[in-house]
């Protein structure tokens, strides 16, 4: 029997009385008050700032809110902010923030709050650093109004406020937003839909939110969508059950006892399809795999390698045997350093990844260029669905072009602090772990997090190239989209020089949920706008 009818069976044959110590009633038999919901990975990091990991920003969109907001089609909303002016040279904007806005304290959102959150957030977001390079002051002209003053003009300003793909631009205390951008707040206090019960959390295995009664939603007139229009609260509670086994999560929601999963698993989509109690919604922000080098230590601190290893990956191979070729509605291969749907993806240099591959030619390269079987430490969340697979036929194919590899399993919570540490692997550090970037992370350069080149400023990993930093900051000086378009282009070619990553594909995450629950936002897991009948 193969791994992935062994694997169904283990779901279908599941006892799920079993299961019943874990949970309450669900949303259906609650009363429609709370929402079971297993979460893709555990929460062990409440700061949305100091993050770029999509649990947190999830969390994030919960507990906190932005001065702007993404509709779905990623048009730029104002969400606290009630609206702005700009002036005729284009040097000053003036923000009003809305009436009642209030934090979960009791406290009145202040100007003087987003002052303080977004220099913070400024320091470490990428799109957030670009707008403080231009801004002269930002101050709090008056309790609701705040004022920025740039040394030249900045159109992207109110889309930077919004940033939902990588660090999010959460308005916080003024208190809590003084604290240094190096260091994690541990209050998790914000302004959103709904209050983070940190008297419940228990990391590994619970994180509960509260509908804030004092949350104000907007009054416009369409439809929530995405991170923009009123985020209005349907549920009293939204209950997180960290369950990182997919068969039991299968288990779980097929016998009514969760309500939703936001990641299922690739062996276990035939079983809940075939449930007409449950629903499979594909994430309609796709997610893009790549494997992210340490560029500080040997031997991807040599580009030579890191070069060479483009001929060896596959993004059919690694696509197919992560979600399974009889899922490839949910995922593509030929994906280059730009999200496909985006206005700047480009075609230049995609053979790297389309042509016929090479893995003795590869590992020729690779030993000519003074690889000395150096270990490559792997970092492997053997927790997180489709990371853990996807890790495993990478660091295959590591091996197959002669390198030392050592894969180190972990759960995704320990990952994300060691992929902090800049040792050596010896000493604690590492040299590959896997992640996904979001298309509302990488659809221009300003954003990307994978392709800054800023040393030891950049995302971790820490790259070197002065190139790319030239490029970016062309990119935000271009006069048109159409020169915006070239530069992206010249972009990606510098990419496939410096390779700072590779991208291995890209897929949409599929969520699986009880059929009662309605207004679902396909984005990501927003929970504000979604009901439960019946």
């Amino acid at each position: 029997m193969n791994r992935r009818n062994f694997l169904k069976l283990s779901a279908q044959s599941a006892i799920f009385t079993q299961l019943a110590p874990f949970f309450t009633a669900p949303a259906h038999a609650a009363g429609k008050k709370e929402l079971r919901y297993i979460p893709e990975a555990d929460l062990n990091i409440l700061d949305p700032v100091w993050s770029t990991s999509t649990i947190v920003q999830v969390y994030g969109h919960l507990v906190f809110d932005t001065l702007y907001g993404f509709d779905k089609d990623y048009n730029v909303h104002p969400q606290m902010a009630e609206g702005h002016t700009v002036s005729d040279d284009k040097l000053q904007w003036t923000i009003k923030l809305r009436d009642g806005l209030q934090f979960h304290d009791g406290q009145p959102v202040l100007a003087k709050d987003c002052v303080a959150s977004i220099n913070r957030w400024g320091k470490r977001d990428f799109m957030g650093a670009a707008l403080l390079g231009v801004v002269d002051t930002m101050t709090a002209v008056d309790d609701r109004t705040l004022q920025f003053k740039l040394k030249k003009p900045f159109p992207l300003l109110p889309m930077t406020l919004a940033t939902s793909g990588s660090n999010m631009p959460a308005i916080m205390p003024e208190r809590i937003a003084m604290t240094s951008p190096t260091e994690q707040i541990r209050e998790s206090i914000g302004s959103g839909p709904y209050r983070f019960a940190k008297e419940q959390w228990v990391s590994g295995s619970k994180a509960v939110f509260e509908k804030f009664a004092g949350y104000k939603p907007r009054n416009d007139a369409f439809a929530p969508t995405y991170t923009a229009g009123p985020k209005i609260a349907h549920f009293e509670k939204i209950v997180w059950n960290i369950i990182p086994d997919a068969s039991t999560a299968a288990a779980a929601l097929q016998a009514g006892e969760i309500d939703m999963i936001e990641m299922v698993g690739a062996d276990f989509l035939p079983v809940l399809k075939a449930d007409p109690n449950i629903r499979l919604l594909p994430r309609t922000t796709p997610n893009f795999a790549v494997m992210r080098f340490n560029h500080l230590q040997p031997p991807f601190n040599n580009p030579t390698i890191r070069r060479a290893l483009l001929k060896a990956f596959d993004q059919r191979a690694i696509m197919s045997g992560t979600f399974g070729e009889e899922n490839k509605e949910f995922w593509q291969s030929g994906v280059g350093f730009f999200s496909p749907d985006s206005p700047m993806t480009t075609t230049i240099g995609l053979e790297a990844f389309t042509s016929p591959r090479d893995v003795k030619k590869a590992a020729e390269e690779i030993k000519a260029a003074g690889y000395n079987g150096e270990r490559v430490v792997v970092l492997d969340p053997v927790d997180y669905p489709w990371t853990h697979p996807c890790t495993l036929l990478a660091a295959d194919t590591l091996k197959k072009v002669g390198l030392n590899v050592d894969i180190q399993a972990m759960d995704w919570g320990t990952l994300m602090q060691r992929r902090l540490s800049k040792e050596p692997a010896d000493k604690g550090g590492w040299n590959v772990f896997l992640t996904a970037l979001s298309g509302m992370s990488n659809f221009n350069p300003v954003g990307h997090i994978g392709l800054r080149g800023n040393g030891n400023d950049a995302w971790v990993g820490w790259p070197t190239a002065p190139r790319l930093e030239e490029l970016r900051q062309q990119w935000l000086d271009a006069p048109d989209v159409a020169t915006q378009k070239k530069i992206c282009e010249e972009i990606q070619k510098q990419a496939l020089i410096d390779v700072p990553y590779i991208p291995l594909g890209g897929f949409a995450t599929v969520s699986g949920y009880r059929n009662n629950l309605t207004d679902i936002q396909l984005q990501r897991p927003l929970f504000f706008t979604m009901t439960a009948k019946g």
